[in-house]
């Protein structure tokens, strides 16, 4: 690894964070308790090239590297975690996906709309009776004898399903094969047969739209099949490999987010007539707040840049993922409360963003692949056994 970044990363890290501090930290806390949708912003930051960071320029992209990706996340992570949510999912889900298994009008058609930021992308995976098994999904798709496909099946805790205009969906094609008998496809939600449930109340993420979608006698053309018949399995795993290194970048911002704030505020607090960070037991905090909040970076940056040998010719990265997304998102639940800890009062007020930063960084422990489950990737990629 270089620890040095090149003048190109440094570049859209300036520009996300030029946006965050401008534009998405300034209505942060509108969005967090109204739950409105920032469709302005993230039109911004898709004219500026980040919704579409990985993505080559002729698809409408930034035409960037993983490194580059995760500097920028955890800009907008930092000023909202929301936003961070849906810039990941357009990015690492949707996007990723497409461009590694999709066909060129494929490309041209999806990837183009989302990583210019006209349209919002989404990733249908999860079920109500299926979570961490996915291979118990119960959505169909029945192949026809003109060769289209009939949906019929629910998805559950869709990000950006009240307003995106095409998901990735992973139905089954074929029960008596497993996980080889589920097929990826390409949805246009403006079709007949596609439905969409009520936004999700949430605890954190609030202004990230969440929602159940439902698909009745949905008709998909063999055009839109991503990948190959019986694919699906391997391409949803394959893309949340990469989705987990956005999640761990989140958690970065997050976290830093919160540990910034802490540290000015420790300077300033005052108790027994000194500021509360000469306390001994508030410096170890601090402490062990930075070593939590480096680990995590340098741990997210190795496995971007592992992604980044992957994507030309080299070995897998599902490992260094996982560690970066167990250390990251744990990181990032330990120092925000902490903070919140320390602000005392203050902190679980919402007059300061740090009971925000606690409600937000919970998720990250969760989507993407619970932190159980990382620890499952990490031993059995460690052990061999299964």
């Amino acid at each position: 690894m270089d620890f040095g970044f090149t003048e190109e990363q440094l570049m859209i890290q300036d520009v996300a964070r030029r946006i965050a501090q401008e534009k998405i930290a300034p209505s942060a806390e509108h969005h967090d308790r109204t739950g409105d949708f920032p469709l302005e912003n993230m039109r911004t930051l898709g004219e500026n090239g980040l919704m579409g960071i990985e993505v080559p320029a002729e698809y409408g992209g930034a035409g960037m590297d993983p490194i580059s990706y995760v500097l920028a996340m955890v800009e907008v992570a930092a000023a909202d975690a929301a936003h961070s949510t849906i810039m990941s999912v357009n990015n690492s889900l949707f996007c990723n996906g497409i461009l590694k298994f999709g066909t060129e009008e494929q490309k041209q058609l999806y990837v183009r709309a989302i990583a210019e930021g006209r349209e919002i992308g989404a990733f249908a995976l999860t079920e109500p009776q299926s979570g961490s098994d996915a291979t118990a999904m119960r959505c169909k798709a029945a192949k026809q004898a003109d060769g289209t496909f009939v949906v019929n099946g629910k998805k559950s805790w869709i990000t950006s399903g009240p307003v995106a205009k095409y998901i990735v969906l992973f139905a089954v094609t074929d029960a008596e094969k497993g996980a080889r008998g589920i097929t990826a496809f390409m949805i246009d939600t403006t079709r007949e047969g596609f439905h969409r449930g009520k936004t999700e109340p949430k605890l954190g993420i609030r202004a990230s739209a969440t929602c159940e979608i439902e698909f009745t006698d949905y008709v998909v053309r063999a055009d839109e099949v991503l990948g190959q018949e019986g694919e699906g399995f391997k391409i949803a795993m394959s893309v949340l490999d990469a989705g987990r290194i956005g999640i761990a970048s989140q958690a970065i911002g997050i976290a830093r987010a919160a540990y910034e704030a802490t540290i000015e505020y420790v300077k300033e607090r005052k108790a027994f007539g000194q500021p509360i960070g000469a306390f001994q037991m508030t410096q170890a905090k601090i402490a062990d707040m930075k070593c939590k909040l480096d680990a995590a970076t340098l741990l997210t940056l190795r496995a971007a840049w592992q992604k980044h040998q992957f994507d030309n010719g080299g070995a897998r990265f599902s490992n260094e993922a996982a560690i970066a997304k167990l250390v990251a998102s744990e990181a990032a639940m330990w120092i925000t409360h902490q903070a919140l800890q320390i602000h005392g009062g203050m902190g679980y007020s919402k007059e300061m963003p740090i009971e925000r930063y606690f409600r937000d960084a919970k998720i990250t422990e969760i989507y993407e692949g619970t932190s159980e489950i990382q620890r499952l990737v990490i031993a059995r990629n460690e052990t061999g056994l299964r």
